[in-house]
């Protein structure tokens, strides 16, 4: 019998297509390492899926089919088939790709019409760390886990209710026509009658996912949100050598064009009380120098904006920092999880910063210079660098992205004079794109503080840079003939193409988490004030031989008093929780029973016996500055020096 002609199959995945030359009578497992050597290396062999169609086929295991021929099936010459896999899971914490599980059907599409199907165990996880926007999660509405203000976002429909118009309404009162029904949370016409700059984060969602998923056309769900990604793709399925050795259109990144954001993660900023700001000025009035401060609190429903979500400040915490005339220098904040920690357990997290820039105008009367307005700027090209740093450390995770994460809700506070003369806050933003544009080194800041200057591909000795690729950035202008054109970003471009302003304000009826203020704020001994054990001994009623329990309850009311206490590691894990919890709550009755712990009772007696200061946790006594933070990626720093003009 004459041995059988070889045929040639083709096959095709979401990496491409290529083509193999098989003999008939061959085994399906037997096609397996020449499938995964035109395949990503990361593609997990035992995940790999044959189908006769791209959506909605008979899909089959390769390594199910054991002992099946290829001409068993009736494959011919020239037969298309199409590969389905997944990546394997992650070994360094860069990748995402997720790995199916028997309550996670292998082909999404084939069981998602417009509505997710939760699997048989739920879960949740939280969103894992990013590296590049091809690291997808499979079913990000399943695994990933938002929080709970966004849980119940997601549940309300947002529509804006209109009464019935008299003049053009013809129907009844149970009637409803187009001049009176309700309005979309994202209607054009709302938002400027309001004068609402921004669309709402949970607004835009909206708009966007309307016009992505469509349950009526019966299509497969897609994730409407996707994080921009300016840098080079890893694991091009090109085949040519890495980055920076060959490049590709696959692999580069696409020209960029700068435009203003439509859309705010957190619309509003709330300060619980005055009280909060008073304290961050005074250390301005007493030493003329500026103040970095840390902004802890919890987000909150603001009822002002469709949909919309706002910051409730409750406590500002101050960093070891050197503070100058024109600006801070900030040190290695070594017990910041520390104090993360203490404002987890009274319910709070890191929710922005706030910084001083403040210069007294000299007429005695208390009036400062006014230095940021329309004219110059609002926040300069190395505050933006700052702020979007720090929020491509704090990511938010959201189900509707393809990567599990979408923005930061962390915001940016300034404290500086306004026309007036008097002391105004301002809160801001930095757009997605300029996030990702210095995570990606392709923005550096200017000596100018309103203008961002686009780096060159060149080190600073002259040398092509080996990882940092720089794409085309464009923005749009009006000329001086009222036209709009597009201008080349290169060598700068004005800034407020990277900033989204914010609103902010104090409650009308103070309801504040810390009811006490009197305890020293710490890093200050600059201008004089510490943290001494002798004033802890007074705010909880120490004196001497004579202990007032009731006043040490109603006093532990007072973040920076927590964050000490904690700092002396005298009371235990379950102690601390109940002393937070008696802070947050103010309850007589969880506050006797602190008084009823030994912890409680060891660190009254030291107070009461000797006075003297127990021995602090052993701790680096490190004083270097840094220049940055880490950005989640190898060889990428946080710097977080920051001056309104000065580069050093």
């Amino acid at each position: 019998m004459p041995p059988a002609r070889s045929i040639l199959l083709r096959f095709e995945s979401k990496n491409g297509q290529f083509r193999l030359t098989v003999d008939p009578t061959d085994l399906f497992p037997s096609l397996l390492s020449k499938i995964l050597e035109n395949l990503p290396k990361d593609v997990d062999s035992r995940s790999v899926i044959l189908s006769n169609k791209p959506f909605g086929g008979e899909d089959r295991l390769l390594s199910s089919l054991t002992g099946v021929p290829i001409t068993k099936v009736g494959l011919r010459h020239g037969d298309k088939l199409f590969l389905k896999y997944s990546e394997q899971p992650p070994m360094n914490g860069h990748s995402t790709a997720s790995v199916t599980t028997p309550s996670q059907p292998h082909n999404s599409s084939n069981r998602l019409n417009g509505i997710p199907i939760l699997p048989t165990e739920d879960l949740p996880i939280a969103a894992p760390p990013q590296s590049s926007a091809t690291a997808t999660i499979k079913s990000p509405w399943e695994v990933v886990q938002q929080s709970d203000l966004d849980n119940r976002l997601d549940k309300q429909d947002g529509k804006i209710p209109r009464r019935r118009d008299e003049k053009m309404c013809r129907h009844g009162q149970k009637g409803m026509c187009d001049y009176c029904m309700p309005l979309e949370p994202y209607a054009p016409q709302y938002l400027e009658e309001r004068k609402i700059k921004h669309l709402s984060f949970h607004s835009y969602l909206r708009k966007i996912n309307s016009a992505t998923n469509k349950p009526e056309l019966k299509s497969s769900y897609m994730p409407p949100l996707s994080e921009p990604f300016y840098r080079v793709k890893r694991d091009c399925p090109s085949g040519h050598p890495q980055w920076p050795e060959g490049i590709c259109t696959k692999c580069q990144p696409s020209a960029i064009t700068l435009q203003a954001q439509p859309y705010r993660m957190v619309d509003h900023v709330e300060f619980a009380s005055p009280s909060l700001i008073d304290s961050l000025l005074d250390f301005w009035r007493a030493s003329g120098s500026q103040r970095v401060g840390f902004l802890y609190g919890h987000y909150e429903e603001y009822k002002e904006v469709p949909l919309g979500v706002k910051a409730v400040v409750e406590a500002i915490f101050e960093p070891p920092q050197i503070d100058e005339l024109d600006g801070c220098s900030l040190y290695d904040w070594e017990n910041e999880k520390e104090i993360d920690e203490v404002a987890r357990l009274c319910g709070l997290q890191k929710v922005g910063v706030i910084f001083t820039d403040l210069v007294d105008a000299g007429a005695g009367d208390g009036t400062v210079v006014c230095k940021r307005h329309i004219d110059s700027y609002y926040l300069s090209s190395l505050e933006i660098a700052f702020a979007a740093r720090l929020q491509a450390q704090n990511p938010k995770s959201t189900k509707w992205s393809d990567t599990g994460r979408f923005g930061s809700n962390f915001v940016t506070c300034v404290l500086s004079g306004d026309e007036d003369g008097g002391v105004a806050i301002t809160a801001f933003q930095v757009s997605n794109s300029a996030v990702e544009m210095i995570r990606a080194d392709i923005v550096e800041p200017s000596a100018d503080p309103p203008v961002m200057i686009v780096r060159g591909e060149e080190e600073d000795d002259g040398s092509t840079s080996r990882t940092r690729y720089i794409p085309e950035v464009f923005y749009r202008r009006i000329n001086e003939y009222g036209a709009s054109v597009q201008e080349n970003a290169k060598p700068s471009f004005p800034v407020e193409y990277l900033l989204v302003t914010l609103t902010h304000g104090f409650p009308t009826e103070s309801s504040q988490m810390f009811n006490s203020s009197n305890f020293a704020i710490e890093n200050r001994e600059a201008i004089g004030q510490s943290q001494e054990w002798k004033a802890v001994a007074a705010q909880l009623g120490v004196s001497g031989s004579n202990i007032d329990g009731q006043k040490g309850i109603k006093s532990v009311s007072d973040f920076h008093l927590l964050c000490f206490l904690h700092g002396m590691g005298i009371l235990s894990k379950e102690e601390e929780v109940l002393l937070c919890r008696v802070a947050r709550t103010h309850d007589l009755a969880d506050g006797f029973q602190l008084l009823e712990t030994p912890g409680w009772a060891t660190l009254l007696e030291i107070l009461r016996e000797s006075g003297e200061r127990p021995p602090k946790r052993p701790s680096s006594s490190c004083r270097e500055p840094i220049t940055g933070y880490d950005l989640g990626l190898d060889g990428e720093q946080l710097a977080k020096r920051f001056k309104g003009a000065s580069l050093r």
